[in-house]
């Protein structure tokens, strides 16, 4: 498996330059496509709904301000990419709200990017529950970026949370070009003997195998903790100073509600290193 296409959502904050240059540097050591995309924060039911008049003054007037906000953060992406050497470069503009966006335009990506919600910066149309969204309702990896965090290189170490799930599964086999590109992977496993029909006789083993075959040398790491297995997923990656987590994304959807996993939650809400999420 590669990258290919990549799909980075852009705005004009300070958390999205650093999250381009994440994309931008996958994009040119997998030779992939990257497409920057802007969303103006506009549902496009407004505009297939007629909910507002469009002819009115005043609506045309914000929408004109929006789509310059979002063409601006487009000039921001190309002018950023053109400093990196990758060769296929797209942009586009969407009239929607950011996680519809995002998520029609991830079924045809092999790996999207985001931000994680910043409640200090406010961007048109993107809420709080941004990330956790574009995760639960796309069918490709997510690859959400802490606000707080500088890019200083493509993962070299990478904690990968394994509960011997579907879900874990896919997440690992959606990371597996970042994963054959990594100096150590630790698979870590919390709490195993709680549930020995899943893990087996040696918790770790079956997984660790099946990476080697990929030409992966891993750790696996098995700890008991009585706290949330996201708050010591995180301990521990900083304790091991760990530079990407793939995961997981547990949860589901409801009306007008997201319900979360307890450790996805807790990952979202307190990353501070790059997270690769697949739900």
């Amino acid at each position: 498996m590669s990258y290919k296409s990549i799909l980075v959502h852009v705005d004009q904050t300070a958390q999205s330059r650093e999250r381009i240059r994440l994309a931008a540097a996958i994009a040119e050591d997998e030779q992939a496509q990257l497409i920057g995309t802007a969303m103006t924060g506009i549902s496009h039911l407004v505009f297939e709904e007629g909910a507002f008049n469009q002819h009115d003054p005043a609506f045309d007037h914000h929408l004109k301000k929006l789509r310059t906000y979002a063409e601006q953060s487009l000039e921001n992406f190309t002018s950023l990419v053109k400093e990196t050497r990758v060769t296929s470069v797209e942009t586009r503009l969407m009239d929607d709200d950011a996680v519809t966006g995002m998520t029609q335009q991830a079924r045809y990506a092999d790996l999207v990017v985001v931000g994680q919600f910043d409640p200090a910066c406010g961007v048109p149309g993107v809420m709080a529950d941004f990330p956790e969204s574009v995760v639960m309702n796309s069918v490709r990896p997510v690859l959400i970026m802490p606000h707080t965090h500088k890019f200083i290189g493509l993962p070299k170490k990478i904690a990968v949370a394994w509960d011997a799930s579907m879900t874990a599964t896919r997440a690992i086999i959606n990371a597996l070009p970042l994963l054959k590109r990594s100096s150590r992977t630790d698979i870590v496993i919390f709490n195993p003997t709680v549930t020995p029909e899943t893990h087996g006789e040696q918790p770790g083993a079956d997984i660790a195998l099946y990476l080697s075959r990929h030409g992966i040398n891993v750790n696996v790491i098995c700890r008991d903790t009585r706290i949330n297995e996201g708050e010591a997923l995180l301990s521990y990656c900083a304790d091991e100073n760990m530079d990407l987590i793939v995961m997981g994304g547990y949860g589901h959807t409801r009306f007008r509600e997201m319900v979360l996993g307890g450790a996805t939650r807790e990952i979202l809400l307190s990353m501070t290193i790059p997270v690769l999420m697949t739900h």
